[in-house]
């Protein structure tokens, strides 16, 4: 596995898979300045005029707030629902605890079609709800669930219950045992779970497709109809440009936060 000639076929390998990933990203961003409305390439010149397009575009500024508003409200239903669910399925043995944690990731699992259509059903033909902006909220939050979920229950398997079991042993009640030492130990994970699911909700749109209302757009609908549009096509690249950028951020502080840095050890 050492030797130079399967380094150099593992590192062609990986250059040729993240080409793949990250050269159409690149082009994006590159036609976002493209003065070519069908994109030739190369560009025949440069500009920034799509950029203001975008900046001007009031149904893009629209959607953009929409998902915002989805996404910070599906986080924290997330967080909140998903860190209950760790702490009863790691902390306490139940009958059926197994089957229990099965049921909350399986939403990440199925096809967003299935969970879309089920989903359309339940709130239209049975609870017989309007579709609009609450249903999108609580579409998008059972699947973030489970990206909290399955950071917290990672890190409680990590801490173990020592320090949880010292704090009631010296008079500690349950509840000020977590909000003094467990969930200090866990706020790194959930705050990377939540960040994990902000941008799962952010650029949802199966599930969004099918349990939106009338006149309600997120971005990515707002992508969708636009993009084949002549006029629209070149602001789209700008609004994809403008997420690539931004997504790089909270990917990166999960990546830093969802870390083993200051967890203590388990003995």
């Amino acid at each position: 596995m050492n030797s130079p000639v399967m380094r150099r076929v593992l590192a062609g390998l990986a250059a040729a898979v993240l080409a793949v990933i990250y050269v159409p990203l690149i082009l994006v961003v590159v036609n976002s300045f493209n003065t070519s409305k069908v994109f030739a390439w190369p560009p025949p010149s440069f500009t920034t005029q799509w950029w203001v397009r975008a900046w001007e575009s009031s149904g893009a500024r629209e959607a953009v707030w929409v998902s915002v508003r989805v996404a910070l409200i599906a986080t924290l239903i997330a967080l909140v629902l998903g860190t209950m669910a760790s702490l009863a399925v790691q902390r306490f043995t139940f009958f059926g605890k197994d089957t229990v944690s099965l049921l909350i990731i399986l939403p990440i699992a199925l096809p967003g079609i299935v969970t879309g259509v089920a989903l359309k059903n339940a709130f239209v033909s049975v609870m017989g709800i309007n579709l609009g902006f609450w249903t999108i909220v609580v579409a998008h939050a059972t699947f973030c669930i489970v990206t909290v979920f399955n950071n917290a229950v990672a890190r409680l398997r990590r801490l173990g219950v020592n320090l949880e079991e010292a704090s009631m042993d010296l008079g500690a009640h349950r509840w000020t045992t977590f909000r003094l030492v467990t969930f200090p130990m866990m706020r790194s994970s959930l705050l990377a779970g939540g960040l994990l699911a902000f941008a799962l909700s952010f650029d949802e749109i199966i599930v969004t497709t099918f349990t939106a209302g009338e006149g309600i757009q997120t971005l990515p609908i707002w992508i969708l109809q636009n993009m084949f549009r002549p006029q629209q096509a070149p602001v789209v690249n700008v609004v994809a440009a403008v997420l690539i950028l931004v997504s790089i951020v909270p990917i990166w502080l999960a990546q830093r936060l969802g870390g083993d840095e200051g967890v203590p050890a388990a003995h």
